[in-house]
């Protein structure tokens, strides 16, 4: 390894403490911020870094993949232990990988996986706030389904965007949204080629209102065909949010993590 490598982590993180990934000017706690703190302790270098996906104040992940260039020799396991070192306890590097110059956090991602925990019980969870999100109302597993399958595909997806979103287009391929219960956990699995800015979380409280009984099935295609943010349900609770990872193409050489963390909390 030479100075002025590229270098990717693979970042996990509870987002309860945090106002999202991205350094904020207002200079309030960032994931971004307390990394890059790390980094310039550790190699007594100022690095900006770059991530496969920013989430949210209170969103949590699992394998969040980060690149840098890096200023200095590090064996790939000093990467590890060393940024471990200046990072607090709720964020730690799991990997680092040497990687090609033109690799791209970002950019070189072909796909992108959330999972949302919900938790549905008559009263408010305890242990696990700020992990799950909770509904007090009992739920339709099948109704869900059915609408959820209304939005897989190629769709404009701008029903369920943030007025905030930056990116470009709206268009957006959602390849899988898998609901699964045991006990009284309710998981969410979405995978799609990228994701809006909140669209996780405004298809959560869509898709929590067909299964609640509020709206009937077939409102999820009408929203979806409306294009209309206006028209779809408030934004969830980021708690039970989970950015599992990116996906990449074999030829970068990244472990692709984060299975290993699928059943969280599913309590038998």
């Amino acid at each position: 390894m030479t100075p002025s490598s590229r270098i990717a982590l693979g970042i996990s993180y509870r987002g309860s403490l945090y106002r999202g990934w991205q350094v904020q000017k207002d200079g309030l706690m960032t994931v971004q911020g307390s990394l890059e703190n790390a980094i310039e302790k550790f190699t007594e270098h100022t690095c900006r870094t770059a991530c496969a996906g920013r989430t949210d104040a209170g969103v949590h992940a699992l394998n969040q993949v980060v690149h840098f260039d890096a200023p200095v020799r590090r064996d790939m396991f000093s990467w590890v232990r060393g940024l471990n070192a200046f990072l607090p306890s709720d964020i730690a590097v799991r990997w680092a990988r040497e990687v090609d110059a033109r690799f791209d956090a970002r950019n070189a991602a072909i796909g992108r996986r959330y999972r949302y925990i919900l938790f549905e019980s008559p009263t408010r969870p305890s242990i696990e706030n700020g992990l799950v999100g909770w509904t007090f109302k009992p739920i339709n597993v099948d109704c869900m389904r059915e609408s959820a399958a209304m939005l897989l595909g190629e769709h404009d997806f701008s029903a369920f965007r943030s007025s905030q979103c930056q990116a470009k287009s709206p268009i957006k391929i959602l390849r899988e949204i898998n609901i699964s219960k045991k006990g009284n956990y309710l998981f969410f699995d979405f995978e799609a080629s990228a994701f809006l800015h909140h669209m996780v979380r405004n298809i959560m409280g869509s898709l929590l209102m067909v299964g609640s009984g509020v709206k009937p099935t077939h409102w999820m295609q009408d929203i979806l065909l409306a294009q209309d943010r206006k028209l779809a349900a408030p934004t969830f609770s980021p708690d039970g949010l989970y950015f599992i990872g990116p996906r990449y193409e074999p030829s970068w050489g990244l472990p692709e993590t984060g299975s290993e963390f699928q059943d969280l909390w599913a309590l038998a």
